[in-house]
């Protein structure tokens, strides 16, 4: 097995999920809402990325490429993760293919200040 080596700042962050629960989120939403927000954004591998997504999204849509360029990743890595906030109902798409456009969805836009809470919490916010 080997042996994980994190930088401080990812401990920091790491830190900070680990004291972040749905109970400790104090925006008022459904609290399914904040479960999946929770999940999402700070209690699964790939949140931090995902909350660096949705903060591009904030300001303006993007395509899949856009995205990866963006947030210096792979493709294939960001690709899964739409398809994980698309699924979830937090993005919608517009276009076929290679041309997707993604924005963030009705859904995202009414919880907007949960996700604002998380990142803040995490320090990830924009």
């Amino acid at each position: 097995m080997g042996i994980l080596l994190y930088s401080a700042s990812a401990l920091a962050i790491i830190g900070k999920m680990r004291a972040l629960t749905v109970k400790t989120i104090q925006t008022p939403s459904h609290p399914e809402a904040k479960m999946l927000f929770w999940v999402l954004f700070a209690g699964s591998r790939g949140s931090i990325t995902r909350i660096r997504i949705i903060s591009l999204l904030k300001n303006r849509p993007y395509n899949t490429n856009q995205l990866s360029i963006e947030l210096s990743l792979d493709y294939k890595t960001i690709q899964h993760h739409m398809q994980t906030l698309e699924k979830n109902n937090l993005v919608s798409k517009l276009g076929m293919g290679y041309a997707n456009t993604f924005f963030p969805s009705q859904f995202l836009e009414s919880n907007m200040g949960l996700f604002d809470e998380i990142g803040t919490k995490l320090g990830q916010s924009n």
